[in-house]
């Protein structure tokens, strides 16, 4: 997975975006705003915006990130708070993986009926963790929602890992692209060939990406938080 990073100048701040320009002969899973669903990829951009982001249309705005980026054709647009130039990346028996992690506000996902965040609130991406999976593989359809719930278990177990007390914030993002051709892989959960490698390369590039977030203690530019309160 060759991924480049480019800058760019809004509302006064320099900003990041993570782009992945995969090209064609690919079919992704995705829980993205712009592309999500399944179907054929040809690029992801993953745009750092900053932590107060209010803007009503972040469908568009990835569109016009993604017309100045140069990217066509069908792909996945993530939008976070979290520092997408400290990416951290793992890879396993072909499987690749690429996390951005932002942790100001971990989250339950089974919290109370009712129950609000008062710092959420306000905040449309507080600190993100976006998932970019690769396989060199054709999975099916059924193995592709398999493979988004491996991701999404091993993310869980390296946060609990690093010492947060959550299953991930209230934003999180996920990408899985697969190749388009040959022999579809019918499972891709943790005890299958495919999926114990999503797992793997997924936990390995959260947990780096987790324990970074912590040793900068109060965040950064991107993502000015402070260590969660429910931090074990």
């Amino acid at each position: 997975m060759r991924l480049e990073l480019l800058w760019r100048e809004e509302d006064g701040v320099r900003l990041p975006a993570l782009v992945w320009r995969a090209g064609p002969g690919l079919r992704m899973i995705s829980s993205a705003m712009l592309g999500g669903g399944i179907g054929p990829i040809e690029w992801v951009m993953n745009a750092q915006v900053v932590a107060g982001y209010s803007r009503m249309d972040p469908v568009d705005h990835l569109g016009e990130l993604a017309d100045a980026a140069g990217l066509h054709g069908p792909g996945v647009g993530m939008l976070t708070a979290a520092s997408v130039d400290r990416r951290t990346a793992a890879a396993d028996e072909g499987v690749h993986a690429v996390a951005t992690v932002g942790l100001r506000v971990p989250t339950w996902a089974a919290a109370p009926a009712g129950a609000v965040d008062r710092e959420l609130a306000p905040i449309r991406v507080p600190g993100t963790i976006n998932i970019v999976v690769s396989l060199p593989v054709r999975l099916t359809d059924a193995a592709l929602v398999n493979a988004v719930m491996t991701a999404t278990e091993a993310k869980t177990q390296a946060l609990l890992t690093a010492g947060y007390a959550c299953t991930g914030t209230a934003s999180d993002a996920l990408c899985v692209a697969a190749r388009a051709d040959g022999t579809a892989e019918e499972f891709a959960g943790p005890r299958s060939e495919w999926g114990a490698r999503i797992a793997r390369a997924v936990h390995d590039a959260v947990l780096s990406g987790a324990r970074a977030w912590s040793a900068r203690g109060t965040g950064d530019a991107g993502d000015p938080g402070r260590p969660p309160p429910n931090r074990r």
